[in-house]
């Protein structure tokens, strides 16, 4: 049994869903291109609705491809349209987790460190510290405060330079996807060296009847650092809600005041990313007596320097699971980077990188035809089909590596309820972007089959017309995604039934 699983009551399915309509590593069952379509036997299975039934039963604008397939023989046992390609949206994470983990290894960490080009002498350090990023996504402002303790405790008490920062391992890139609105945060810059996941906090309260106080930070649960790298100015307007402009190595952000109301708070994205963690950690190291002040960025290798200090992330197999678990941006798009690095392959930009994930892909498991514009699945240029996703899914190696830390979907009754005690077990990769919907993972049946599956749906002309202001909470968005994410779960509770072993 998957730890976590869900199981499926048949008789409760079968109610609600009447009242809904390459490398060694990876060696796995043979290529199939085939899409029977077995008729269900039993009595109990002869009163489900075909695939057309509840496709067409949903009233989903736009087009889906879907396949299900014997996880264990690589069968496919049922089809439509498997050869459709669509935006991946999040699903794109799981070849993300297997093309890293193959690259890296599961036990890989990022380091993070604070190195120098001086002498220490009696507390008085005669050079630079530099703040060497080494691509961790996961680093924040709690993991600065230890290296600021570090510093201390290695007896640095005043130095005669600055402080720089290293962030070229890779990238500095200003955002993910330029198409998405300018203020949300899963959107941020990327860079060697990343903090909060390249989000700082924007705070209000009302203090008086035309009068906020507002706040920028860098906020953990143990520390509030403010910050100056991002400033925030209310405009006395109604739309748009927020506005944003690039002044040097800053972030110049305006609200509306009429969207404010009494009190409240948001994650913004950071566009400067290696200035925002210089500023955090000069605060922090002042806290123990140490001043600081910022210099020039540091570039090109430093390896050899001195180390003074060093932070080192969870491994990677437990960062995984926390990406596919929370579906972080910055997480895939690091750790893709950093695989693609290693490699020795073209990371200079995420389509570059992304395109290399596309032929190790095409390489390793036989897809014929995906294309990624990064690792996160956030630009809607990337494109993915359900046969090739199910050629990954059905993988040996692929299986062992990601099956267990997919997250468990919840199957649902006709009123939306979670079904409980459920016999039909499923684990997966969810992906939403406006008019796209995605989902891919395994079923277990009540009787132990294992199934892998792809369900990719996409409105593609509708998203087209969006325009990059509309796309944080276009009007019909979240009923489409309802209407998709409904098809899914009558699809997963039919297989759990009608290919039960």
């Amino acid at each position: 049994m998957i730890n976590g699983g869900v199981r499926t009551n048949r008789r409760a399915f079968l109610c609600g869903l009447s009242a809904s309509f390459g490398s060694a590593a990876f060696a796995g069952p043979p290529d199939t291109s085939l899409f029977p379509v077995p008729r269900p036997t039993g009595w109990h299975r002869q009163t489900l609705p075909s695939l057309e039934d509840l496709i067409r039963a949903a009233e989903l604008p736009g087009k889906t491809t879907l396949a299900l397939a014997d996880a264990r023989t690589g069968e496919i046992i049922e089809a439509s349209s498997p050869l459709r390609s669509h935006p991946p949206a999040s699903v794109t994470k799981v070849i993300t987790a297997l093309y890293s983990q193959d690259a890296l290894g599961p036990g890989f960490r990022f380091e993070t460190r604070l190195m120098t080009n001086g002498e220490l002498s009696s507390g008085r350090l005669n050079g630079d510290i530099i703040l060497v990023g080494g691509g961790d996504p996961t680093l924040d402002t709690d993991n600065l405060a230890e290296l600021a303790a570090q510093l201390k405790d290695a007896g640095v008490r005043e130095i005669t330079g600055k402080l720089r920062v290293a962030s070229d391992i890779l990238p500095n890139l200003a955002m993910i996807d330029p198409g998405q609105p300018d203020h949300v945060g899963y959107n941020p810059s990327v860079s060697g060296l990343n903090l909060n996941f390249n989000r700082v906090y924007f705070e209000w309260k009302r203090a008086e009847e035309n009068r906020y106080n507002i706040a920028m930070d860098a906020r953990t649960e143990r520390y509030r650092p403010r910050v100056s790298v991002s400033q925030m100015q209310i405009a006395e307007r109604d739309l748009p809600v927020y506005t944003y402009a690039n002044s040097g190595e800053q972030d110049r952000w305006t609200v509306a005041r009429a969207a404010l109301g009494n009190a409240g708070g948001r994650w913004l994205p950071v566009r400067h990313p290696g200035t925002y963690a210089a500023e955090v950690f000069q605060t922090l190291a002042r806290s123990h007596g140490i001043q600081l002040e910022l210099g020039a960025p540091m570039h090109g290798a430093v390896a050899g320097q001195p180390v003074l200090a060093e932070h080192s992330s969870e491994p990677l197999r437990e960062m995984l699971r926390g990406m596919l678990r929370f579906s972080t941006n910055l997480t895939a798009e690091a750790i893709g980077l950093s695989a693609t690095r290693t490699r020795q392959l073209n990371n200079e930009s995420l389509q570059n990188s992304g395109a290399a994930m596309a032929d190790w892909m095409r390489n390793t498991f036989g897809a014929r035809r995906p294309g990624f514009v990064d690792h996160s699945g956030l630009g809607d240029g990337s494109r993915l089909n359900a046969h090739d996703m199910i050629k990954v899914l059905t993988n040996t190696g692929a299986q062992t590596t990601i099956r267990d830390i997919l997250k468990v979907i919840p199957l649902r009754d006709a009123q939306g309820a979670v079904i409980e005690n459920s016999a039909t077990e499923v684990v997966a990769k969810t992906g939403t972007l406006n008019f796209v919907s995605s989902l891919a993972g395994y079923i277990r049946t009540p009787n132990g089959r294992n199934l892998a599956f792809a369900i990719f749906s996409s409105d593609l002309p509708h998203r087209a017309r969006l325009t990059k202001a509309e796309r944080e909470r276009p009007e019909g968005g979240r009923a489409w995604t309802r209407r998709a994410r409904r098809l899914q779960n009558d699809l997963l509770s039919r297989w759990g039934v009608a290919f039960d072993a």
